[in-house]
């Protein structure tokens, strides 16, 4: 009886509200491949009875309905003769899965194990209701399977790409389906790379799915059973064992895929050569007869070829790099734009005009143009390798990695030119005698030779300080330097005298260099040396220098004593009587003392032992003031002028009784380091005293009085300006 009509008898028993033994089998028709394990389950539900319930096995062959005895969970002399060892043997059993369910298990089916399989479960019930069996067909097909791989290249370049080539096939009989899955292999480990099928669709490892997108690994399905796999860009992580495996399936009724037969081959083992052991790089000199070395003239073209080899030479991107002593000068990177290195030329110049072009499979060619003598040195070719990981179809994705970096062994490259020489004499034009006196320095350049064309001289002045000389130790500093085109740079030191014209750099001649210092300071006493360099003009229209020499030091030095003053007063006008004109000059001696500016106060007191007091103050710069002992009436008889570069007049007019005591002046003079900073003091001195003393000639007064009501008091006085009368009357009483 069918198992569909056990089970709707099942379900309308159910519904009358009546329990009906049930017992089901695997789903069928059943196909196996002769030579694999079979197993059937079967369970019965819906008993009543014994909770662990006994079930018989029989199968129903095809060909002549016999019915032949399997195997019993409860009788072990169930089975048919025919099958008895193979029972006894275990290639046929039964286990118990459950009380209720029970699977036959066929270790090794054969061609005459087909037919129809009956699971028999003996009645415990008190009532007989429902089906007490169910079959299933098992059909048995020959083991057609064969899996014949192709052997892999045991070795290949990193960045190549492996095809591995597998064919599946069978022979169809009964529906199955088929699927292949390539495995790699490395020591005890194994990862699914893809498999394809069973119905037709690609299942790939964890670690390929990205490659997989990429377009890294692609498949490639064939004709008559053809399968190709193709893994593109090795690199040394896909080494290992390859392996090849098909597998023959059928789908049972539940949309179950069963695996019943499968066979898995070794495809070969395959060794990745990593791209470093193949990579040579060669640089060398298109220019015979050496190609390690070039002699080249100022102006010349220098020509170097970049020889490129590799296993997997046209699976990589080269990025080709010229270099310089170590230092960038051009590249092309691996999409071909070229960036060249601008910053190359450093302090020392530009270098001539570079180029790089490929000329040929692995073949770069670098050129420089107008080279000088900064293009000598050692000229080297480096190279990195890159691979692609994407695939050729996906574009690569944008994903690369370095493979390998070589260089390749320098050539020399030497650029000869025939230096300028001269000669250097550094003398003194100009020697103070004392600080504050200007200094001149002149730097002669004689016997030029090899001088070019347009070429020009510049200089550079550097200052060696005397021991015990300003705070820091006696070190050497640049005062500042002329460069080719006549350019100043100042140091750093020296910057803001030279700004302010304090000291000044000159070319005053073609081969004549001057330094000169307006106002000296003690710090600029020490040696001075002139260092002048040749420059030349290179073939991007720069200045380049070529050659420098250092003349011998010269010492400058001077008197450092300190500075004084001698302020001497004389009288140039007296005052002999009230109401006439004072006139004092003072002139000033200055010893150690270069050019200066004077402050002067004229200061008087009474007596030697009286208060002092400031009359008039005239400052360097001719600024007059007024001193708060000045009646502010008098002030315009009040004088102070200066009558010579170290001469200066005081004149008072009208003097009075008042104006009687000693005069002198009190002069400070005054230093500029250099224009427009402030005075600086550097000695003062008081002159000798002068006196206005002259006797009284002026009116005098007599006063008479009488006792009477009205007195008269004349007085009467002669002075020598006038003649002048007063009367005083004085009322008293009697």
């Amino acid at each position: 009886m069918d198992n569909r009509l056990f089970t709707l008898v099942f379900s309308l028993l159910m519904l009358g509200r009546c329990l009906a033994r049930v017992v089901t089998v695997s789903p069928g028709p059943l196909i196996r491949v002769e030579g694999q394990p079979v197993s059937i389950g079967c369970d019965v539900n819906d008993y009543s009875g014994p909770r662990e319930q006994d079930f018989e096995w029989m199968m129903l062959r095809e060909a002549n309905g016999q019915r032949i005895k399997i195997i019993s969970t409860f009788d072990a002399s169930y089975s048919h003769p025919s099958l008895s060892k193979r029972v006894a043997s275990g290639d046929i059993s039964v286990v118990r899965l459950q009380d209720n369910e029970v699977e036959l298990k066929i270790a090794e089916v054969k061609a005459q194990d087909a037919g129809y399989y009956l699971c028999q479960t003996p009645s415990t019930d008190s009532v007989i209701s429902g089906n007490y069996e169910a079959q299933v067909q098992l059909t048995v097909i020959p083991n057609t399977l064969k899996v014949s791989p192709q052997t892999p290249p045991p070795v290949v370049p990193e960045g190549s790409d492996i095809t591995l080539s597998c064919n599946v096939t069978r022979e169809l009989t009964h529906p199955t389906y088929l699927s292949v899955t390539w495995t790699v292999k490395r020591g005890t480990a194994s990862e699914d790379i893809l498999t394809f099928g069973p119905q037709g669709e690609a299942v790939v490892g964890p670690k390929y799915t990205r490659r997989y997108a990429d377009g890294g690994i692609r498949l490639v399905p064939g004709k008559n059973g053809l399968f190709e796999l193709v893994i593109s860009r090795v690199t040394t992580s896909d080494e290992g064992i390859y392996e090849c495996n098909g597998t023959e399936w059928t789908h049972e009724n539940g949309g179950k895929w069963i695996k019943i037969v499968e066979s898995t081959r070794e495809m070969g083992t395959v060794t990745v050569t990593p791209t470093g052991q193949s990579l040579s790089v060669k640089a060398s000199s298109l220019i015979p007869p050496s190609p390690s070395s070039v002699l080249l003239t100022p102006g010349n073209t220098l020509t170097l070829l970049c020889s490129v080899a590799a296993d997997n030479l046209p699976a990589l991107a080269l990025e080709v790099t010229w270099l310089a002593d170590g230092r960038d000068i051009i590249t092309m990177e691996r999409s071909g734009v070229v960036i060249t290195n601008t910053s190359q030329g450093g302090a020392q110049g530009k270098r001539g005009e570079a180029s790089l072009e490929r000329t040929g499979a692995g073949e770069y060619r670098l050129g420089v143009r107008g080279v000088s003598g900064e293009d000598g040195g050692a000229y080297a070719c480096r190279i990195r390798a890159f691979i692609e990981k994407g695939g050729r179809s996906a574009g690569g994705g944008g994903r690369w990695h370095m493979a390998a970096e070589k260089t390749s062994t320098p050539v020399t490259v030497k650029v000869s030119q025939i230096k300028p020489s001269f000669t250097l004499t550094l003398e003194p034009v100009l020697n103070p005698q004392m600080t504050a006196e200007p200094a001149e320095l002149a730097c002669l350049v004689t016997n030029i030779t090899h001088l070019p064309l347009g070429g020009r001289l510049g200089v550079t002045w550097e200052h060696t300080t005397l021991p015990g000389i300003g705070d820091d130790p006696q070190t050497s500093h640049p005062v500042g330097s002329l460069d080719g085109s006549g350019n100043l740079l100042p140091g750093s030191m020296y910057s803001d005298r030279l700004k302010s014209g304090a000291l000044s750099l000159s070319r005053v001649q073609p081969n004549t260099f001057k330094l000169r210092f307006l106002r000296t300071q003690e710090i600029d006493m020490g040696q001075y040396v002139c260092t002048v360099s040749a420059w030349d003009v290179n073939s991007q229209g720069d200045m380049v220098k070529t050659a420098e020499q250092q003349s011998s030091p010269l010492t400058v030095r001077w008197d450092t004593k300190r500075p004084s003053l001698n302020v001497v007063a004389k009288t140039i006008r007296e005052a002999s009587v009230g109401g006439a004109t004072f006139e004092m000059g003072c002139t000033v001696a200055k010893e150690n003392l270069g050019e200066a500016g004077y402050s002067v106060l004229i200061q008087s007191q009474e007596s030697l032992e009286s208060n002092i007091k400031t009359i008039m103050t005239l400052s360097p710069d001719s600024v007059l003031q007024h001193g708060g002992a000045t009646d502010p009436n008098r002030r315009d008889s009040l004088v102070l002028t200066k009558s010579g570069p170290a001469e200066f007049r005081f004149r008072l007019a009208g003097v009075q009784l008042s104006d009687r005591g000693y005069y002198w002046c009190d002069i400070t003079a005054w230093t500029k380091q250099q224009p427009g900073q402030a005075w600086t003091k550097a000695a003062s001195a008081e002159s000798n005293k002068i006196r206005i003393d002259f006797q009284e000639n002026g009116p005098s007064f007599s006063i008479a009085i009488e006792s009477i009501r009205r007195q008269q008091c004349l007085s009467m006085g002669n002075g020598q300006d006038g003649v002048f009368a007063q009367r005083l009357w004085i009322l008293t009483k009697d």
